[in-house]
């Protein structure tokens, strides 16, 4: 965190502190200029949701992402993270825009292949952490020097909880949040400060008895409300996962290539959700519902070159055919499917191997 003394002292002048009350209705118009649909502002206090991220480790539903563990309470203390924190300024933006594909229709094609709604344009992290710099730059015009980091998933931050303790949504039962204006298809990120400003009352939860998200996982990786084992999870599966996908889950996991939004999908609160106005989260390349041999075919350099600057990338191009070796597993039996498959059937992964010769003799069968 950037540190600053003597915040009000201008010479030999001392000036008055700056009206918090007026600084926060502030930051959260300015945020909403900047493109953010919402802003919120929460204190530190994240004791219980320590204790609930500490027995989800303990249950070792983690699975290989030890990065979860790897920082042991700076996630859950943000002032152990960065020094000097008493709020946290959290924000959100809607990113699904107008024109792309139906999720369902995509998902009911068998030889297209789904990408996360999330991943089909621009990468966020970058965007986001611009306009959340953009957003201090405001602040510091009228407080001067302030202490501040700015996050997008770039570190060990508990956003969601943070988030639903600024009044932006509280977390559904299958762990993700959900804004009663505005369902769940949005990005997070925080604005770590210094400033006192005057907290927001937190989201209080509406699932209400509803258990649709549990019961369409494909994988049953929801095990209750609030108990995700991300070990079954797909978005783990083809994204966090950089080995084999166990056998099980193969068949289960359908057409889906990178990420996985049935939870979402079939949530009620999804009715409100809001188009993006960024035209940077648009599709690219016809990803929103291209057909699966196509995507089979890229080579890594057109891997490499059509997911510059997309979240896709995070998978690798092994992963990438990995992922897509199972969907064509799980596609039509056809002789396209199996001429695609058998002309990667030497790959030099091993892993891609793998995955090839499941999807041939599932095929073949």
């Amino acid at each position: 965190m950037r540190r600053i003394y003597n915040r009000w002292m201008s010479g030999t002048d001392i000036q008055a502190p700056p009206d918090y009350a007026t600084l926060a209705r502030d930051i959260k118009r300015w945020a909403i200029e900047l493109g953010f649909a919402d802003a919120g502002i929460s204190g530190t206090d994240l004791g219980e949701d320590e204790q609930h991220l500490q027995r989800w480790l303990d249950g070792d539903h983690h699975g290989e992402m030890e990065y979860m563990a790897r920082h042991g309470t700076k996630r859950t203390r943000p002032a152990e993270l960065e020094p000097g924190t008493q709020r946290v300024i959290s924000v959100r933006m809607d990113y699904i825009p107008p024109g792309t594909a139906n999720a369902w229709d995509v998902l009911g094609d068998a030889e297209a292949g789904y990408v996360s709604r999330y991943a089909l344009g621009r990468d966020y992290h970058k965007l986001m952490r611009q306009r959340l710099q953009k957003l201090a730059e405001r602040i510091h015009g009228v407080v001067g020097d302030f202490g501040y980091r700015a996050y997008v998933d770039s570190a060990p931050v508990l956003e969601k909880a943070l988030a639903r303790n600024a009044g932006l949504g509280w977390i559904g039962k299958h762990t993700v949040l959900i804004n009663r204006h505005a369902g769940s298809y949005f990005f997070l990120g925080e604005l770590y400060t210094d400033l006192p400003l005057p907290v927001d009352e937190p989201a209080s939860a509406h699932c209400g008895s509803c258990t649709r998200c549990i019961e369409v996982c494909p994988t049953q990786a929801i095990l209750g409300p609030y108990r995700l084992d991300a070990k079954r999870c797909i978005s783990y599966l083809t994204i966090e996962l950089k080995g084999s996908i166990p056998e099980e889950l193969r068949t289960p996991m359908g057409n889906r290539i990178f990420g996985c939004d049935d939870c979402q999908l079939v949530c009620p609160w999804n009715k409100f959700a809001q188009m993006t106005a960024e035209p940077d989260f648009a599709p690219r390349h016809s990803l929103d519902g291209a057909k699966l041999v196509e995507l089979f075919a890229w080579s890594e350099e057109e891997f490499l070159k059509r997911t510059e600057g997309m979240a896709i990338r995070r998978t690798g191009y092994e992963g990438w055919l990995r992922n897509i070796a199972v969907a064509l597993g799980n596609a039509p039996k056809s002789a396209a499917v199996i001429a695609a498959l058998a002309a990667r059937a030497d790959h030099p992964s091993a892993v891609v191997r793998e995955h090839v010769a499941w999807a041939l003799a599932k095929q073949r069968s």
